[in-house]
């Protein structure tokens, strides 16, 4: 079942990232501007950050099976609305709702993960559906350039493959998904035993002093910003991650147009270059293999801030791979060379990705979903904004110097994981909601004592 949700992230990533192959075509059979075929690709990144805030509450109110059932068919269905758009209005509405179903593909997979896995065993699952993730960003353009580089297939097939390949995830997932989570299926097996005894003393705990649905759905919404506005931690880690997540969307806005440009590269050539995603994104996973096993070494000294080990180098290989890609790539220099430097820099964008996600749900515990989601939020949106100033942006700075600027702004975030690693558990002991959380966690454990 992990390897099952992985793969939907794993789609829906490679969904967002191929769309920008098929721009040459697309802007031509639909007489738009290559502006309003960008808007497509940020449309889906909001879709994306947007969605979660109400359907993961009513994922914890009627299970993540029915989600995934509904998400994986609807996804399916937005691939054929852009395969037949008559124009770019409808694209653009497509990808938005595309988005929007994805978004299941990163939100319920993480849960299911937290479902399925003790704390101390989801490290693996969870570099699994990271690579999932950015390894498919890199994947879908490889694909997706040589279809766009076929005078009879172009951007239409682009949709139509994704049609075809979600479809028959569709079906797997109707054969091998079941329900993981465990306050809706001891709800269910209660109600049943009720229905079968006549006896209402059968009760799951879930059941009692269960708030309304409006009220979780009013504090998903809300907890998300409350804890973006007030937790240093979250504040810090969701605008570093935000901002290599804009990063990574803004090379898959112009890294085609570079190498046509530098190297004379053409459609399907371009598109291969992605793949330099993808095996950065399997260097990361090696880095955070060896990440756990720091993490078993000092978590008895450090805590949760021995979680970001890996995360202190990747920010400093996070800018020096742009800056290679940003100095080499001109003609005098073998293509290889830039390529290397973008592979260093996925290879650290996969890093700051993965350790967010389980540093986040290590500090925020009862309230990680939360925190999870306002990081969501904030690295979506400036995917969102990011692509649409990206043609302009390099346009009036050329390749070299838009990318400098890049790698100097993350020159200038270096310090946030080395503050967070030396001083984190301090900036905790001052915050409410840490407080909180230790009191929940108190109260966990002398009810556990009192039991045993």
């Amino acid at each position: 079942m992990t390897i099952n949700a992985c793969a939907f992230a794993g789609l829906a990533a490679a969904a967002a990232s191929s769309y920008a192959m098929g721009y040459s075509s697309m802007t031509r059979d639909l007489d738009c501007t290559l502006f309003q075929a960008t808007i497509g690709l940020s449309m889906y990144a909001l879709g994306v950050g947007l969605a979660p805030l109400v359907t993961s509450s009513f994922s914890e109110e009627f299970g993540r099976f029915p989600f995934y059932i509904i998400s994986a068919l609807m996804f399916t269905l937005t691939h054929v609305m852009i395969a037949l758009a008559p124009n770019v209005q409808t694209v653009i509405v497509a990808r938005f709702m595309g988005g929007a179903f994805s978004s299941t593909g990163s939100t319920l997979v993480a849960g299911t993960i937290a479902d399925i896995w003790l704390p101390h065993q989801r490290g693996s699952p969870m570099s699994l559906y990271a690579v999932g993730i950015v390894a498919s960003m890199g994947l879908g353009p490889t694909i997706a350039g040589w279809i766009e580089a076929n005078p009879s297939l172009e951007w239409r097939w682009i949709q139509w493959t994704h049609a075809i390949v979600s479809g028959v995830y569709f079906i797997t997932m109707l054969l091998f998904m079941r329900e993981t989570r465990s306050a809706v299926i001891l709800t269910r097996i209660a109600r049943q035993v009720r229905k079968e005894t006549g006896d209402d003393r059968y009760r799951a705990r879930a059941e009692e002093n269960k708030p309304s649905l409006a009220s979780t759905i009013a504090i998903s919404c809300t907890r998300p910003f409350y804890l973006l506005l007030t937790e240093p931690t979250v504040q810090s880690f969701s605008l570093w991650v935000g901002f290599v997540w804009g990063v990574l969307y803004i090379l898959i806005e112009s890294v085609s147009g570079e190498f046509k440009g530098v190297y004379r590269f053409d459609v399907g050539e371009t598109g291969t270059v992605f793949i330099t995603i993808t095996i950065g994104s399997l260097l990361g996973y090696l880095a955070t293999v060896y990440q756990e096993t720091l993490y078993h070494k000092y978590v008895h000294r450090k805590g949760q801030e021995a979680r970001l080990h890996i995360a202190c180098v990747a920010s400093i290989v996070f800018p020096a791979g742009m800056l290679t890609f940003a100095w080499t790539a001109r003609p005098d220099v073998l293509w290889v060379v830039p390529l290397i430097g973008l592979t260093l820099a996925i290879a650290a964008v996969f890093i700051i990705y993965q350790v967010v996600f389980v540093y986040l749900a290590d500090c925020y515990g009862p309230y990680a979903s939360s925190a999870l989601a306002g990081q969501s939020l904030c690295r979506n949106i400036l995917a969102t904004i990011f692509p649409l100033f990206t043609t302009q942006m390099f346009d009036r700075m050329t390749y070299k110097w838009a990318n400098t600027l890049v790698a100097l702004i993350a020159v200038v975030m270096i310090p946030i994981p080395y503050i967070l690693f030396f001083y984190g558990s301090r900036i905790r002991q001052r915050s409410s909601v840490s407080k909180k959380i230790l009191a929940i966690e108190e109260e966990t454990r002398a009810t556990h004592l009192q039991k045993s």
